[in-house]
């Protein structure tokens, strides 16, 4: 899996601070840019991020350049709708001899991954066969979730923080959790006041959504918070 960050809004933090302070300001963003300096912009940032405050956050925007992930992964990415999505197409790219993402827990077992590949290579023939006898566009059909795709996509801060929460959760599906990893390493170096609290509601606010489907930290998460049941 690659994950590049490609291009993001200039001084994102200082971006978003001036618009949130501007909301809270009589004059305007040229007299605020003179008298906000790196400090201000920290102190500001991390209370109007406490308080809940994040739609100056949308003013913040993140482009990455994603390779080496299967379609059942961007299947679950595009859920997350405010964002931008380009993917590699199926319909005019060949998928002669695609390259496949293999699961770890296949990937551990020799005869499951046997088997896999095998189901691949089945695949992979049949699709060749089928663009001999149909368009492709109707070839890929045959294709699987494991076929290796690109994808650039762009979110605001605001909608990663969303992302980071649901896809850092230890219920999330593996590829997409280290996905979500990547990622947040690549928009902390960029951000990292808008992003030094990403993450599960279990790690950020000491309480879990997920009720009967818990993984189960909660109680330690909680002692951490030193909040009580």
């Amino acid at each position: 899996m690659q994950v590049n960050l490609i291009n993001w809004t200039p001084d994102p933090e200082r971006t978003v601070a001036l618009a949130a302070r501007l909301c809270y300001s009589s004059v305007g963003v040229e007299n605020l840019k003179e008298s906000f300096n790196r400090e201000d912009e920290v102190r500001f940032l991390t209370k109007l991020i406490s308080l809940g405050h994040l739609s100056p956050l949308e003013h913040a925007s993140f482009t990455f350049a994603v390779e080496g992930v299967s379609r059942a992964l961007t299947h679950q990415l595009v859920r997350h709708r405010i964002a931008s999505y380009s993917q590699q197409s199926q319909r005019y790219v060949r998928e002669d001899d695609f390259e496949y993402i293999v699961p770890p827990s296949i990937q551990r077992n020799p005869e499951s991954l046997a088997l896999f590949n095998r189901t691949m290579a089945d695949i992979n023939q049949a699709y060749k066969t089928l663009r001999e006898l149909v368009p492709q566009e109707d070839a890929r059909y045959v294709l699987p979730n494991a076929c290796e795709t690109k994808v650039v996509f762009t979110f605001n801060a605001r909608s990663l923080l969303n992302f980071f929460q649901h896809r850092l959760c230890t219920r999330a599906q593996w590829e997409i959790r280290r996905l979500a990893k990547l990622m947040l390493e690549e928009v902390r170096a960029q951000a990292p006041i808008l992003f030094a609290k990403a993450g599960p509601t279990c790690e950020t606010e000491g309480v879990c959504y997920e009720g009967d489907m818990s993984c189960g930290r909660t109680p330690t998460i909680k002692k951490r918070f030193g909040a009580k049941d």
